[in-house]
């Protein structure tokens, strides 16, 4: 089952019918979506998305899943996190905050938060996230995070018309917990 975490002013939960509307609002959104592989998220795609996730299977190895970021006091989501359970020992992880809602620590207190659970609750060995190389906000995220840049591929994805780099950053939980104290 997908757990509910808190962080702060934040809880991070399974995605309700009731968030799909503004989900989709701000995935629909150019800057939102420029490094990201959609384009025009309309409300049935996020529909679809959320027919398709399967809470009951969290952590089962190959699945993707999205929780969502929300203000603890009003429930209003403010963005969302992407979990990919890679196999047994390592998780993707991505993250999408509405515009209104960056820059104040959203993003970077819901992964510390996931990653808690990750590293400590499942026992996950490794955590990677993969970015457009030119997405700078993403990148200084992580690496004030501890990931550390593991692989800059060269125009290694055909992506929106143009041949585009990434650039994939890590972080062990040894490294985690030793960051943390735990």
């Amino acid at each position: 089952m997908a757990p509910t975490l808190y962080i702060k002013h934040l809880q991070i939960r399974p995605f309700l019918a009731k968030d799909l509307e503004y989900f989709a609002q701000y995935r629909n959104i150019k800057e939102v979506a420029r490094y990201q592989s959609w384009e025009n998220y309309t409300l049935a795609d996020a529909q679809r998305l959320f027919d398709n996730m399967d809470y009951k299977t969290f952590s089962e190895a190959g699945k993707w899943f999205q929780l969502a970021i929300v203000d603890s006091s009003s429930d209003h989501i403010l963005g969302d996190l992407a979990i990919h359970f890679i196999d047994d020992e390592q998780v993707e992880i991505g993250f999408t905050i509405a515009p209104t809602n960056q820059r104040q620590e959203v993003a970077s207190n819901a992964v510390i938060a996931l990653l808690g659970y990750l590293f400590n609750e499942l026992n996950k060995h490794r955590v990677i996230a993969i970015t457009d190389a030119k997405n700078e906000a993403a990148q200084r995220l992580l690496k004030r995070l501890g990931f550390r840049l593991e692989a800059h591929y060269l125009q290694n994805v055909f992506f929106k018309g143009e041949w585009a780099d990434e650039c994939l950053y890590a972080m062990l939980a040894s490294e985690f917990n030793r960051s943390t104290g735990t």
